[in-house]
């Protein structure tokens, strides 16, 4: 009997080709969701995911379950304990999507600027305004905060260089090759940039650290971007910053994101002009 990898996020052709040459059987199903898996990872010996959740019961449900992979930085999607529990190893792969995930917060710092969806959402409901979509201050001069200097943080500060941005950095652990200014607290960094973003992990000391007390630190008509975890931003702080200080914000990831890969949402964000959504 071969071994089952079940791979239930997408995942590229070519490494699918890859493992289908080895002596195993893949099952590639990306649009399997939380509950999806609870009885599709029943058979599976390797599970592979990105942001698909592996809850408890998929866990104690696999009974040939053998390795979890996360396809990406974290494992906050991965029901840990259950996995120790039940002696299944669990591995992530760490800066493999640090240019992506950079390349995506420079498109968001730039949409901001430029209000690029704006634009297009106008335009194709045959609404013609360059006046008003003429108006960006563009990137360059403009000060960054990168606030997570790790793998994606640092191709950011890298990237932002290349824009003629003065980066500012903090983390708790400084990294000796980077583009960047390093400072010592968050609130130290917030008042001083236009642009802030984020590339936090998802624990304890961070979770909601971007509270009340930080938003008001920012400077008004700031941007914030966030392509790390959900749970980092308050976002009734979020949406009061928005509001008082007029702050414009980009996210990756938010609450109660849906769990389906595709379909409607409903969330306070959809109809809020100064955020935008990846």
């Amino acid at each position: 009997m071969s071994t089952k990898i079940l791979i239930a996020d997408k995942f590229p052709e070519q490494y699918l080709d890859e493992l289908k040459n080895l002596d195993v059987e893949v099952e590639n199903s990306p649009k399997l969701g939380e509950k999806d898996l609870e009885e599709a990872a029943k058979g599976a010996a390797i599970l592979v995911v990105r942001s698909t959740i592996v809850n408890e019961t998929t866990i104690n449900n696999a009974n040939n379950l053998k390795v979890i992979i996360r396809a990406g930085a974290g494992v906050n999607n991965i029901a840990i304990p259950a996995a120790s529990a039940k002696g299944v190893s669990v591995a992530n792969c760490p800066g493999k999507n640090s240019v992506a995930v950079a390349e995506l917060a420079i498109g968001l710092m730039v949409s901001l600027d430029r209000k690029i969806p704006d634009n297009v959402n106008e335009f194709r409901s045959g609404k013609w305004n360059k006046a008003e979509y003429s108006k960006a201050e563009g990137l360059k001069g403009k000060t960054l905060g990168v606030v997570g200097v790790g793998n994606i943080g640092k191709e950011v500060a890298k990237r932002a260089t290349a824009f003629d941005m003065k980066v500012y950095g903090y983390d708790i652990v400084r990294l000796d090759d980077v583009q960047l200014e390093y400072v010592d607290t968050i609130k130290e960094i917030l008042p001083k940039c236009d642009v802030i973003s984020i590339h936090l992990p998802a624990n304890e000391k961070t979770k909601g650290i971007f509270n009340k007390e930080l938003f008001s630190l920012m400077k008004p008509n700031a941007f914030i971007i966030n392509t790390s975890r959900a749970g980092v931003i308050n976002e009734d702080a979020m949406l009061e910053a928005i509001k008082e200080k007029n702050i414009r914000v980009a996210l990756d990831v938010f609450n109660d994101e849906p769990e389906a890969k595709t379909g409607e949402v409903t969330s306070s964000l959809t109809s809020n002009p100064n955020v935008y959504i990846t």
